[in-house]
């Protein structure tokens, strides 16, 4: 019996050692094709949509990025870092249609497992193997026998005890044709004239690709550059830039430190920027979220000590705030500008 567990342990890693990066190219001319569709997204936006038309997208933005998937398939249901009532959890499930990053429990499996074997050949977007694999060419290329191996393995009947998660998962393709697609289409057009053109190239394509990298941050910015306050034994880092381009998702050493915490941050809202944790206080303040679990002072401080790499520091509130309205709306607010100068120096014409 042990030798052939041996023999068996033998092969996979065999396996392993003879695997070689193979380029899925049907997802390489889709990746390629839905960033053409969203640069065109943004001509138009610059060019010809109304102001109304950029609010709504960038809306629906936040809808997909901040609910469907920070608050949601993230916090919620990939760490049970805190639970929700069904109406809330109704509305998060929607919202994650709107980001279409995979259904939930095929998010939350490949998050538990990238967890777990985080910078391992099992890590579905292993930062180890570049920049750019850990931000989107992990989508491009054939998973790692170790990814498949983790992923049938990884326990995940606490997720699809979910009602709402069956659902979804029988349904996401319909579901994301009318959250996703049709129904950022239709409103722009119905309730202040918006074309059709610039309705899907903005408020579909555009934002979709847009929310895609900023959820990309995570995985390569946030594991390749930063610091370590909470364990320097890990590559997640702390980093600022992507916790304003993710709505306070880049707190990462602190998030892999302490994967249970609901706010993925030592100071929750009241002390940095952290919208996502802010949402979630704002939901059980009306009885709809519930059992956030935190992480004691006591256990964070020897944490710090024992395995910190000297940098923590408390942030300044006020100019982190500031900086984080300023930074998460840049792409609203340098829209706005560029459209007006464009229009006002005669480049385009309304």
């Amino acid at each position: 019996m042990s030798r052939l567990v041996s023999t068996e342990s033998e092969t996979k890693e065999s396996e392993n050692k003879k695997f070689k990066t193979s380029i899925v190219w049907k997802n390489v001319v889709l990746i390629t094709t839905i960033h053409i569709l969203a640069a065109y997204g943004y001509y138009l936006l610059i060019t010809s949509a109304k102001w109304k038309t950029i609010l709504f997208a960038y809306t629906f933005t936040v809808l997909g990025a901040l609910f469907g998937i920070t608050a949601g398939a993230h916090r919620l249901w990939s760490h049970r870092s805190y639970k929700a009532k069904f109406s809330l959890r109704v509305v998060l499930m929607i919202s994650n249609c709107i980001a279409l990053q995979n259904d939930i429990y095929e998010w939350c499996r490949d998050h538990r497992v990238h967890h777990k074997y985080s910078e391992t050949d099992a890590d579905p977007h292993n930062s180890n193997r570049g920049f750019f694999f850990a931000h989107m060419g992990w989508l491009m290329c054939r998973k790692h026998p170790q990814v498949i191996e983790k992923g049938k393995k990884m326990d995940m009947s606490d997720v699809l005890a979910d009602p709402i998660v069956q659902f979804q998962r029988r349904h996401y393709y319909l579901l994301v044709l009318l959250f996703w697609g049709l129904t950022p289409t239709v409103i722009p057009c119905i309730l202040w004239g918006e074309t059709v053109r610039n309705s899907f190239f903005i408020c579909v394509m555009f934002r979709y690709v847009f929310s895609l990298h900023s959820t990309w941050l995570v995985n390569s910015a946030a594991h390749k550059w930063g610091n370590k306050p909470y364990d320097k034994n890990i590559d997640p880092r702390e980093n600022v830039s992507v916790v304003y381009a993710s709505y306070g998702e880049g707190y990462h050493n602190y998030h892999h430190t302490f994967p249970w915490d609901y706010s993925t941050s030592e100071f929750g809202w009241k002390y940095n920027f952290n919208f996502t944790t802010l949402l979630i206080d704002l939901f059980a303040s009306m009885n709809l979220a519930f059992d956030r679990r935190t992480v004691s002072k006591d256990n964070l401080s020897q944490r710090i000590r024992r395995t910190g790499d000297g940098t923590w520091r408390r942030v300044n509130v006020i100019v982190h705030w500031a900086l984080g309205i300023v930074m998460s709306t840049t792409v609203l607010w340098f829209s706005y500008l560029l459209q007006y100068v464009l229009f006002k120096f005669n480049f385009i014409a309304f």
